[in-house]
């Protein structure tokens, strides 16, 4: 870590709590207690402005892959501003880093994803892959297949098509109405809807509703299915390994095009460079951002299938959708080096195991609290859900605040994770060391330990 310059962490509150409108937060907390400022990162860890050090535990917001304070990431940044700033991807134009990104995504992504549009983030990508998914229906003279199915507890952002396919009710509020043309099902969450069930059992039960839906909705209004690989933020929900196969294979019989989005799973973080070969299956369309640069500058995209871009490279046609920093040259070659070092380090599979590590840790400690009812993940994606009741699973009441006193306690012990009146997200840097990964799982559970009582 270098030195940097002393901040005054007084008049920085002051400052937020003045001018800064902080997003998915209760706004009058925020204005009355302030943020904790975090000013340096190195690797796993962070450091506030008073020089206290923490354990990024949830890798800024999923995102910061190969860990904070990478030198060559800033290197390439600078030497990219220096050739060319920006180049759009408009009107024919192009820069070197957008083209050798594509090249090299089309060489990484699974099957016949081999076709890229850039955005600057997981929202602007959702958005993007479902309006592709319509329009590809609608050159096909199919413009009745518009239908969107997303599933209950997924989370694919917060701009309005993808808030839409959002299933979780609490981002709507507000909001509405939402964008129609949406429907829902069930996530495939076993410790919630498949007690007293075989996992193949529980896949063939919501496979059934899945095709009840389609069934109901008529296949023919349907464009696409999108889905999480994992579940992120609605709860780290691991699907049975059968799930996604049989999804794409009921889909595949529909004429019902599947949309993966890799926003949070995609660049190593579920043990494989993506969710969909952890699980064995290829969308039509994916959705990705976050771990592509790890968070050092803003990128996102959507891939395509050769099918698909092939169908859209109409002769008469212009594909008009676009984002001002499609391609951003910047962030290209950020993204290029950050792909670079996921391979060269190997981070998928240090993923697996530092995941497993500190789950096997975290199982040790907790699995006879009383209060937590289920601890599960994959890669480095963990969720210790907590409970009222170990028997009956009934939740917390979200009057109790119980998710911002294990933030608070969480910090005092050193690490920044997500909590929420369910459950405590561990999701660090795939660069997180086995002995690191005890570590957290030790501040998570003596949090728990004395809050949870």
């Amino acid at each position: 870590m270098t030195a940097t310059q002393t901040w005054n962490t007084t008049d920085l509150i002051e400052k937020d709590k003045a001018h800064l409108l902080h997003p998915v937060s209760n706004l009058k907390d925020m204005r009355e207690q302030g943020p904790l400022v975090l000013s340096q990162g190195d690797g796993v860890y962070l450091w506030d402005t008073d020089g206290k050090q923490y354990i990024d535990a949830f890798a800024g917001l999923w995102n910061v892959n190969v860990g904070h304070g990478r030198k060559v990431l800033a290197d390439a940044a600078a030497e990219q501003i220096m050739t060319v700033d920006f180049v759009p991807n408009f009107f024919g134009l192009a820069s070197p880093p957008s083209i050798e990104l594509a090249a090299k995504l089309a060489e990484i992504f699974p099957g016949h994803l081999n076709h890229f549009q850039f955005t600057s983030g997981g929202a602007e990508s959702n958005e993007t892959s479902l309006k592709i998914a319509r329009y590809y229906w609608w050159l096909k003279g199919k413009p009745e297949k518009t239908k969107i199915i997303a599933r209950r507890q997924g989370y694919h952002g917060i701009a309005m098509g993808a808030l839409a396919a959002t299933g979780i009710p609490t981002y709507h509020e507000g909001f509405g109405p939402m964008v129609p043309g949406y429907v829902h099902v069930s996530p495939p969450y076993m410790y919630r809807f498949g007690e007293g069930m075989s996992e193949d059992e529980f896949v063939s039960k919501l496979i059934q509703e899945l095709e009840d839906l389609i069934a109901a909705e008529g296949e023919d209004t349907i464009a696409a299915m999108i889905g999480e690989p994992v579940t992120g933020a609605g709860g780290v929900v691991v699907p049975p390994a059968e799930y996604w196969p049989a999804v794409r294979e009921t889909l595949t019989k529909h004429n019902i095009l599947l949309i993966a989005d890799e926003v949070i799973c995609g660049f190593g973080r579920t043990g494989q460079m993506f969710g969909e070969q952890t699980f064995g299956y290829v969308a039509d369309i994916a959705s990705f951002a976050k771990g592509v640069t790890s968070g050092y500058i803003p990128l996102g995209g959507s891939a395509v299938s050769d099918e698909i871009f092939d169908t859209m490279s109409s002769a008469d046609r212009m594909f008009m959708h676009g984002f001002t920093y499609s391609g951003h040259p910047v962030a290209c070659q950020v993204a290029l080096r950050n792909i670079q070092i996921l391979e060269e380090e190997d981070l998928a599979t240090n993923a697996q195991v530092g995941g497993d590590a500190l789950r096997a840790e975290l199982h040790r400690l907790l699995d006879d609290h009383a209060h937590v009812g289920d601890i599960r993940g994959i890669g480095q994606m963990t969720l210790v859900e907590m409970v009222e009741n170990k028997e009956t699973k009934a939740k917390y009441d979200p009057a109790l605040k119980m998710g911002d006193k294990l933030t608070m306690e969480t910090r005092k012990n050193g690490i920044i994770v997500r909590c929420t009146n369910d459950g405590v997200a561990i999701a660090p840097p795939l660069t997180l060391t086995t002995e690191q990964a005890k570590t957290v799982a030790e501040a998570v559970a003596a949090s728990i330990e004395t809050i949870l009582v």
